[in-house]
């Protein structure tokens, strides 16, 4: 992938003060971002007609500033913040001008010099605060960077933002304590600057925390943006009085329109003049709030009354709207770090690689459990086919073992659909800020599950396969293992691909159930494919991995084996075995129409289904850009 997550030309030095490390930014090519006329148009889902949620919005911050964006729930906050950070999303029609310095910005080049803080905070939680920064880094910064010089920006956040007592502190994960709820959001921004961007926007930056954290947070982003000289753009609900003193600008939105745009400290006489008086020891921000806010006013003439009031006397007092590049800013140039498109093709895959084998082996829950898990089931079905009898009563026993072993490991993938919706969550994160595309994701993906799903493979039959007492041999058992090996590939695939499709738990994990439960149904093993319903046979049966996992356990058990026919000598099976008193193998995979050739083929097929499951998988992440 190309290195689209290449960040500003700015220059960081490492400066010794008093025996500790700070960062130097010189970042003055940004003075200002503005945007003109911003009008969001969505299709109304019970009219089918146009509704606006955003209704020429403008506004600017300069270099060194924050800026709160608030209203009430539906006032188009997060809708212009999205606008703002180009984010804007599909289905919806934006019109506005953004400009930096008084120039338009194009997607590119904006995603290069800004960066967004979700208001969830997607971080590893068995990661330690500095392997954080340091992913962050390695994914964001071009390869052409030297690591002392990472390093170094690494080490001066983690002492600008208060983390020097944590930075070896896991995230934390639900089984194991981490950093608090204030630290996580530190570290949640920290890992968005180690890249040095001009524009910061943060989605409710202090959702979930109480006012102290919240105040902690907030105070570390304005030291460093103020040091820094870096515009911060903040959606944010309700803050206490100490946190929204913080901000310089006040962006107040009510219906899609805006109802103050101005400093701080302007708020008390504005709205004075308008009639509208802050009483004594009120918070200002509930105070702005409540004055836009007309869910809760019973009087709902008089409640649309105050908005007209509102909105019509900014209009009044707007500054007029200006083209791009006659907003008193000398229209200069942005100048961008400008990436060779392939630098970073080798080390973003290897960097998510590397990422995710430190989350294997340190998150319990997301792979101790699960090979916990198939350990149990291996223990459980070969302590049910305990040392089974090579006899013929034995032989539908042993069908049923490799229906089972094959059908459930399979539908026992379900159990890694949270931590895939875990990873997925994160990329679309670093996939929206311009990191890696989908190819990355889930080539690490794929590359950092063959081993581990190659262990429990192993695991899973070194028990099962000989407690059964299967076809006794070294090469009998490794053909098993494979045929496991390529169950498991296959049905974490899928997982992939219907967690994609529909990333939200509940959902997935019926959608996968299902789907498995198909696949078990028209497997070969329930109804004979010969007497399959030509619907089932056609549509379901042929594209059945479970089914090609079912004809090569079978043939690698039944291939190579005889069976006693028992007293009497009154063999189920006509074989050529049968003057032996002896059933052939052969004669029971003739019932379900198999032949021993046909093992390649079935490889192949295997193969093909693990590829096709994987490609639609990135095709859907693809088309969700």
């Amino acid at each position: 992938m190309a290195n689209s997550g290449a960040r500003a030309s700015t220059s960081l030095d490492v400066e010794k003060d008093a025996g500790h490390d700070y960062a130097h930014l010189t970042n003055d090519s940004v003075r200002s971002f503005s945007w003109h006329d911003v009008t969001v148009t969505v299709k109304d889902r019970q009219t089918k007609q146009p509704k606006k949620l955003l209704s020429s919005v403008s506004g600017s911050v300069q270099a060194g500033e924050m800026l709160a964006l608030m209203g009430p729930s539906g006032s188009g906050k997060t809708t212009l913040l999205n606008v703002l950070a180009h984010r804007a999303k599909s289905s919806s029609t934006a019109e506005c001008s953004l400009c930096l310095n008084g120039n338009p910005t194009s997607l590119n080049q904006f995603r290069k010099l800004s960066a967004y803080v979700e208001q969830e905070d997607a971080l590893v939680g068995s990661l330690t605060v500095k392997e954080t920064l340091y992913f962050a880094a390695q994914l964001a910064l071009p390869s052409s960077i030297p690591k002392r010089e990472k390093m170094a920006r690494i080490s001066s956040l983690i002492s600008a933002f208060g983390l020097q007592d944590q930075r070896d502190t896991l995230i934390g994960t639900p089984i194991r304590k981490g950093v608090s709820g204030g630290q996580k959001r530190r570290v949640s921004v920290a890992a968005m600057l180690v890249t040095s961007p001009k524009v910061l926007f943060l989605d409710e930056p202090t959702s979930g925390l109480d006012s102290a954290a919240s105040l902690e947070v907030m105070s570390f982003v304005k030291d460093i943006a103020r040091k820094y000289k870096i515009l911060v753009v903040a959606s944010i609900h309700q803050p206490s009085t100490t946190t929204f003193e913080l901000f310089d600008k006040l962006l107040l939105l009510s219906k899609g329109k805006t109802a103050y745009n101005g400093p701080i400290s302007g708020i008390y006489s504005y709205f004075a003049d308008l009639g509208y008086t802050m009483p004594l020891y009120t918070n200002p921000a509930e105070f702005v709030i409540h004055l836009v806010n007309t869910d809760f006013i019973r009087d709902q003439d008089e409640a649309n009354h105050r908005l007209q009031v509102l909105h019509t006397a900014y209009e009044k007092s707007a500054p007029p709207t200006l083209p791009a590049g006659e907003d008193g800013e000398s229209s200069t140039p942005v100048s961008v770090y400008e990436s060779t498109g392939t630098e970073n093709a080798l080390l973003i895959p290897l960097t998510l690689i590397h990422r995710s084998f430190i989350k294997s082996y340190r998150d319990f829950i997301a792979y101790g459990i699960r090979i916990a898990m198939y350990l149990a089931l291996a223990i459980m079905m070969g302590t049910v086919w305990l040392r089974l009898a090579p006899t013929q009563t034995n032989i539908v026993a042993f069908t049923n073992s490799i229906f089972f072993g094959g059908a459930f490991m399979s539908f026992m993938a379900v159990a890694y659909i949270p931590a895939f919706l875990e990873d997925l969550h994160l990329y679309q994160k670093e996939r929206l800020n311009g990191l890696y595309g989908p190819t990355s994701f889930l080539l690490a993906n794929f590359v950092i599950g063959v081993p581990f799903l190659f262990v429990i493979a192993v695991l899973f039959s070194v028990v099962a396969y000989w407690l059964s007492n299967m076809r006794p041999s070294a090469e009998g058992f490794w053909v098993w293992t494979m045929w496991l090996f390529l169950d498991l590939l296959a049905a974490e695939s899928l997982v992939v691909l219907l967690s994609s499709l529909v990333p939200i738990f509940v959902i997935a994990l019926a959608a996968v159930a299902f789907a498995n439960g198909l696949w078990m149904s028209v497997n070969g093993f329930m109804v004979q494919p010969e007497t399959l319903n030509v619907f089932w046979r056609y549509v379901f049966h042929y594209i059945d991995y479970q089914g090609y996992v079912f004809r090569g356990m079978m043939v690698n058990e039944f291939g190579k084996r005889a069976y006693s026919c028992g007293e009497g000598c009154r063999c189920m099976y006509p074989s050529d075995l049968e003057d032996q008193c002896m059933i052939d193998g052969k004669a029971v995979l003739a019932q379900y129409g198999y032949g021993t050739g046909d093992v390649g083929k079935y490889v192949g097929y295997m193969l093909i289904i693990i590829a096709g499951y994987r490609i639609f998988g990135w095709l859907v992440l693809w088309l969700k850009r």
